[in-house]
């Protein structure tokens, strides 16, 4: 069963806010002007698995590409793309996330919608790069199936709009998060710079992490929630490795190149380390951010560019980068559906987990 069906989006799952600063209208990536996202779901028996499409702007990216730029935190990854966006700067696909053994199937989809879209790619033009971000969610979804195909890109694709679906869905539909479910999570936050506002959004594919590793907001939620458990001992064993990955992709409107949005990239980690993460041996995480302040024309001789912020002036953007990564993790925590997949695998949401999670977080240190 393939679905595009939405799940809670931040704004309305109850997720304590993280830091002072606010969140844009929706609380979502999409308060970044012009970038959408759209899902396409497999959620039937063994299958639970899915793509996830980020558009950084509704006109072709292969023309007008957008300046980009990744850090590599961790590298146990099978990504595709990496390497010319480090070279070069620049995003000239969507961005498309989904599980590790969908990757051909969805990068050869992107190649075929560039070459629709410009028939001289490959000819009289170069090669187009594509770029696919993975986690692996062979736990609750049969990875070896090769279920992923070119047709779910495409829906994923034709679905992205300003409603942005988070928890289990998309790409996010068999992943585990601190041994819950986890999947897509979304933020956003507002900054003033040098007396102009600007719009960081984020996007995660959060799939890592152990249960007693789990903080939220400060308070060591998953230690006491494993203490709780009293299950066996290789549950709430913290010395366990950890495994897993996360994808954490960044938008911001502000003018910044690609030297600048690499600084940028970097901060992803310091929202994620809040959560508990250490970046284990096995985990491959990965930050991606663009801006959408100005395109760089394919064909240009020259380039224009508008007036960039100032590198010390980039503090508020370095913490709206780290504020809107942890909050989009907590999303898909907070917005996750317990899923059963493959072989009776079964990951509870957070909230199915723990009923009196709000009590908890009030008593907790």
């Amino acid at each position: 069963m393939s679905s595009m069906q939405s799940q809670p989006s931040q704004a309305d799952n109850n997720a304590p806010h993280i830091g002072t600063l606010p969140s844009g209208a929706l609380g979502t990536i999409a308060d970044v002007e012009g970038v959408t996202v759209g899902h396409c779901t497999l959620a039937e028996g063994a299958l639970q698995t899915g793509v996830t499409v980020i558009r950084p702007h509704a006109d072709d990216p292969f023309v007008d590409k957008v300046p980009a730029a990744v850090s590599v935190i961790n590298g146990f990854g099978k990504s595709v793309g990496l390497v010319q966006i480090d070279e070069l700067g620049t995003l000239e696909t969507p961005i498309a996330l989904t599980n590790t053994f969908g990757v051909a199937a969805v990068a050869q989809a992107q190649i075929r919608a560039a070459i629709n879209a410009n028939p001289g790619i490959g000819r009289e033009w170069p090669t187009v790069n594509p770029l696919v971000f993975e986690c692996n969610d062979g736990y609750l979804n049969d990875i070896q199936a090769l279920a992923i195909g070119e047709q779910h890109f495409n829906d994923a694709y034709a679905a992205a709009g300003t409603k942005v679906a988070s928890g289990s869905v998309g790409a996010g539909r068999g992943m585990s998060c601190f041994d819950l479910k986890g999947g897509i999570g979304t933020a956003s936050r507002v900054v003033s710079v040098a007396g102009r506002e600007y719009v960081v959004g984020a996007l995660a594919l959060a799939n890592f992490g152990r249960l007693p590793m789990l903080v939220v907001d400060g308070h060591p939620v998953g230690r006491i929630l494993a203490e709780r458990a009293a299950k066996a001992k290789a549950d709430a064993d913290a010395t366990k490795p950890e495994q897993g990955s996360i994808i954490m992709i960044v938008a911001t409107d502000a003018p910044l190149d690609a030297r600048q949005l690499k600084r940028l990239s970097l901060r992803a980690a310091a929202g994620l380390a809040r959560t508990g993460s250490v970046y284990g041996h096995g985990s491959g995480d990965i930050a991606l951010a663009f801006s959408t302040a100005y395109t760089v024309p394919h064909l240009a001789q020259y380039i224009a560019l508008p007036p960039l912020v100032a590198d010390q002036c980039m503090d508020p953007l370095f913490r709206a980068c780290a504020d809107s990564v942890e909050q989009a993790i907590l999303d898909a925590l907070w917005s996750a559906q317990s899923v059963t997949g493959r072989d009776g695998h079964r990951r509870l949401s957070l909230r199915e987990s723990v009923p009196d999670l709000a009590h908890l977080l009030k008593q907790s240190p």
